[in-house]
C-alpha cells in the first residue's frame, strides 16, 4: 500500500465524527473552514453549531447585521474572517443570487478565501481534484519525506503545493485531502506523537532519522512588540459609561472597547492622576481612581503582547452620553475587554 492509499483507508477507520462531515453542502463546509482556521476542533464546534443555528442559510447570513455577526464570533479571534465570511455571504447572496461558486478559481474570489480554503472546498464539495496545505499537511509531508524546506518560504510553500499535488487521489481527492488533515491533527501531532502506532512508521523519514521533533522546519516570526494599554473604565452615577467602536483597520476592527490610552511604559497607580496621557485626557473632569487588576493583564497576540490595565473612574457625570452599563454585554468586544466585563461587578 502507498502513502495516500494507507492514509485513505486510516481515515475511514478513525475519522472523529464532525457535523460538517455528513454534508457536502459547500455553505457548511465554508463555514467550518473559515472558523477553523487557527483554531482547534474542540473550541471551534461550538461557533460552528451557533453559526449554522442562527445563520442556517447563506441568505441568513448575508442579512445579518454586521455587528451580531461579530458578536457571536466572540471570542475566536482573528476577527477579519468574521468581516470578511460577512462580506461575502453579501456577495454570494445578492451578486450570484445564492449560488456558491463551484471552482477553485471562483472561490478564491471571495474575501477571506486563500489556496487551502478554496482546495477544501472545491474537493469535499465538488470532487475537484485540488490539494490542501495547511499546518497539519506541511508537518505530515515533511515528516515522511523528511523535507526541512522551510515551510513559510517561498520555496517551501511551491515545494510542498507541488507534493501534495502528485499524492493527490484524484478520484477521491475530497476524502483524501480530509484523511491527511485529521491524520496531522489527530496522529501525526505537532509535539510528542505515539509514533509507535503510526501506519506509516515503516517509511517514515523523519522516524527514521530520529528527526520527528526537529520537523517541519519554519522561519523565525516576526519580532514581538511589547505595548502598554490602558483602559478607562467609566462609571457615572446614573449607571452610564463610556464605549467606543474602532474604526481604524486591524485586528479589532469594528468592535467595541472602553477609551483607550497607550503608554510606551507602564503607568503606576500613584503616578496615574498626573501622568502626561491623563491629565490630558480628563482637562477639567472631576473624578477619582482606583486599579482594578493589581497584576498587569498580558493578552498575547500573534506580533504583540498587550500588557494591559483597567482603571475605575468614577465620575458624576460623563463627559458626553454614553451607554447604559446594563447594555455593554450586547456588544461585539476583543475577548480581552469580554472577560474583563464578565468579571467586574458593575
Amino acid at each position: 500500500m502507498n502513502f495516500t492509499k494507507i492514509l485513505t483507508h486510516w481515515y475511514s477507520v478513525n475519522k472523529r465524527s464532525l457535523p460538517w462531515r455528513n454534508t457536502k453542502n459547500p455553505y457548511y463546509i465554508w463555514l467550518s473552514e473559515i472558523i477553523m482556521q487557527q483554531t482547534q476542533i474542540k473550541q471551534g464546534l461550538p461557533y460552528y453549531e451557533a453559526f449554522v443555528t442562527n445563520y442556517p442559510t447563506v441568505f441568513d447570513l448575508a442579512q445579518a447585521n454586521e455587528q451580531d455577526v461579530l458578536k457571536l464570533w466572540q471570542g475566536l479571534g482573528y476577527y477579519s474572517r468574521a468581516r470578511n465570511l460577512h462580506a461575502s455571504a453579501k456577495y454570494i447572496a445578492h451578486e450570484l443570487n445564492g449560488h456558491f461558486p463551484t471552482t477553485y478559481s471562483d472561490l478564491l474570489k471571495l474575501k477571506g478565501v486563500g489556496d487551502y480554503t478554496a482546495s477544501a472546498i472545491a474537493s469535499i464539495c465538488f470532487n475537484a481534484p485540488t490539494a490542501v496545505v495547511d499546518g497539519n499537511v506541511y508537518r505530515v509531508l515533511s515528516r515522511y519525506f523528511g523535507i526541512d524546506t522551510p515551510i513559510n518560504s517561498t520555496k517551501g510553500i511551491k515545494t510542498f503545493k507541488t507534493l501534495a499535488t502528485t499524492l493527490l487521489d484524484t478520484k477521491n481527492p475530497g476524502d483524501y485531502n480530509q484523511a491527511v488533515m485529521e491524520f496531522g491533527a489527530t496522529q501525526c501531532k505537532p509535539k510528542n506523537p505515539d509514533c509507535t502506532v503510526c501506519p506509516l512508521k515503516n517509511s517514515c523519514e523523519a522516524l527514521q532519522q530520529h528527526r520527528v521533533d526537529q520537523l517541519p522546519v519554519k522561519l523565525k516570526k516576526t519580532k514581538v512588540t511589547n505595548k502598554h494599554f490602558n483602559f478607562l473604565v467609566f462609571i457615572s452615577e446614573d449607571q452610564r459609561t463610556l464605549f467606543e467602536k474602532r474604526s481604524e483597520k486591524g485586528i479589532w476592527q469594528n468592535l467595541y472597547q472602553f477609551p483607550l490610552i497607550e503608554s510606551e511604559d507602564a503607568i503606576l497607580s500613584e503616578d496615574f492622576k498626573t501622568h502626561p496621557l491623563v491629565s490630558r485626557f480628563f482637562d477639567t473632569i472631576d473624578f477619582s481612581y482606583s486599579l482594578y487588576n493589581t497584576e498587569t493583564i498580558i493578552h498575547k497576540l500573534s506580533h504583540q503582547h498587550l500588557y494591559t490595565k483597567f482603571w475605575i473612574i468614577e465620575v458624576k457625570q460623563l463627559p458626553e452620553k454614553g451607554i447604559p452599563i446594563s447594555k455593554l454585554k450586547t456588544y461585539p468586544t476583543p475577548i480581552l475587554i469580554g472577560n474583563f466585563i464578565d468579571s467586574f461587578n458593575f
